[in-house]
């Protein structure tokens, strides 16, 4: 049974898989305001950065069909009538780097097809564009990852960088997968991933419909899993890639690849192009601050004293010196640094002239 997707767009309008609720229930929300959709985005109904910017996408056309009647004249007209849906999608979740660069995309096309009277129709052919683009660069990567995984493998994953974080293959569980196909894959473990447990509801829902073997592990496990089992890789998405090769992603990231290091098993970070910020280094990215209820209560019950101080962000920056590779849809980027990031993102805009 293939998981299903979660992003769907039909009869203009929005459709998403509300994440909160799987693997117990499986439901689709249905969106035609883009205001909602970035509440949807921040309250995690839909996660994982390429989804975010497909989702985005079409929350920019879910917008301009609010103007249609209206028919804004000229391309400075359009930019000003979208700006505040813009705004509001932009600031739905700051450190997944994807969701600028599809906000970007949309604005050039703003740009190109504002004074014609087209841009609802352009908007909508560059969401449709990139999300069916995201799936194929997900095989790409899931290819290119695979090709790293030594035969009868185990490997550690995080989080949930699967067909549910993105269009649909997967970046780390799309990896995996094409490992899985090659007959490279012996089992995976699935960290639980707090406090939304991405790992547990999501990565092993997925696992298992795919018929991959997955054992599922409490997060203070990993270094006792490591020991134990000597898995070849450690295989995570990522949110934002820095220039400087340093990587964000959920966190827990960064003490997995410490812990690596200590048991010799490898970091791999799998993400499309898409995801690097070429304009910063890795303490500069952005971590967002969740509410303090995730972590204080448990299934809307309180778990923690009252009036703790909490401390919730979401992502961790693993430094690039901790990473053996990078896999993107262009190839794989080992031991990377300034030099080697900022050359395979050159030689990948020329690879697509």
């Amino acid at each position: 049974m293939a998981t299903p997707s979660a992003i769907i767009w039909s009869n203009n309008q929005l459709q998403l898989l509300d994440q909160r609720i799987l693997p117990v229930q499986c439901e689709y929300l249905h969106y035609d305001d883009p205001y909602i959709v970035a509440d949807a985005i921040r309250a995690m109904v839909v996660r994982g950065a390429p989804a975010i910017g497909i989702t985005a996408a079409y929350g920019m056309v879910l917008a301009a069909q609010q103007l249609i009647k209206s028919s804004p004249a000229s391309t400075a007209a359009w930019h000003l009538a979208l700006r505040p849906a813009r705004e509001a999608l932009a600031n739905s979740r700051p450190t997944a780097v994807n969701l600028f660069w599809a906000l970007e995309r949309c604005d050039r096309v703003i740009e190109e097809r504002g004074n014609d009277g087209k841009v609802l129709q352009a908007l909508t052919d560059l969401a449709i564009h990139i999300h069916a683009e995201d799936i194929q660069l997900n095989q790409r990567i899931g290819d290119f990852g695979a090709s790293l995984i030594p035969a009868d493998s185990i490997v550690y994953t995080h989080c949930n960088a699967g067909a549910l974080a993105t269009g649909g293959y997967g970046t780390a569980l799309g990896v995996i997968r094409s490992a899985h196909r090659d007959g490279k894959i012996r089992g995976v473990f699935a960290g639980e991933t707090r406090p939304w447990l991405q790992g547990a509801r999501l990565t092993s829902w997925e696992l298992m419909q795919d018929g991959i073997p997955v054992t599922l592990a409490i997060e203070g496990a990993a270094a006792h899993l490591m020991r134990e089992h000597k898995p070849s890789w450690i295989i995570v998405g990522a949110d934002r890639i820095a220039a400087n090769g340093d990587a964000a992603n959920k966190i827990g990231t960064y003490n997995l690849a410490i812990i690596a290091k200590h048991h010799g098993a490898k970091v791999m970070f799998a993400a499309p192009t898409s995801t690097f910020d070429a304009l910063i280094d890795g303490p500069q990215i952005p971590i967002e601050q969740r509410p303090a209820e995730e972590i204080t209560h448990s299934f809307g019950k309180r778990v923690a004293p009252e009036n703790m101080v909490i401390s919730n962000p979401a992502f961790d920056v693993t430094p690039a010196q901790l990473i053996d590779a990078i896999v993107t849809e262009h190839g794989i980027i080992h031991q990377p640094d300034r030099i080697k990031v900022l050359a395979h993102l050159a030689e990948g805009k020329r690879n697509n002239r």
